[in-house]
């Protein structure tokens, strides 16, 4: 397969709400997980959200509450639907699938199938 592709990235204000799309064609049958990781300038990339093809879902304390991570599988598409959205979640945020960790998770390094991006900027 090619590469997972974001899109819904953009700018808001504090509070505001985006919602990201990640379309995976080919990907999301059998055993997967998919995970919405994000990098900010001079930042390591961090786990944001991560949900398995049995709709087992984590995110990171960060945006409990404020995020959901959902699935498509009939359009092949992952969802981060992101509200209250803060300064601090700016940032660079990726899609990412694995079809080879033990259990899905922010592990990147189990992640092999990765997009290209979409920017997300909240201004205060």
């Amino acid at each position: 397969q090619g590469q997972p592709v974001e899109s819904g990235g953009g700018s808001v204000q504090a509070g505001g709400s985006l919602r990201l799309s990640c379309a995976a064609p080919g990907y999301m049958y059998n055993k997967y997980c998919m995970g919405w990781f994000r990098q900010a300038p001079g930042k390591e990339r961090e786990g944001v959200a991560s949900l398995e093809s049995t709709g087992w879902r984590d995110y990171a304390d960060s945006v409990k509450g404020r995020f959901t991570i959902s699935q498509d599988t009939a359009k092949n598409t992952v969802y981060l639907q992101m509200n209250s959205l803060k300064p601090e979640d700016t940032a660079m945020y990726f899609c990412a699938g694995s079809k080879r960790a033990p259990r899905c998770g922010f592990g990147a390094g189990w992640y092999d199938y990765w997009g290209q991006g979409t920017q997300v900027t909240v201004s205060s």
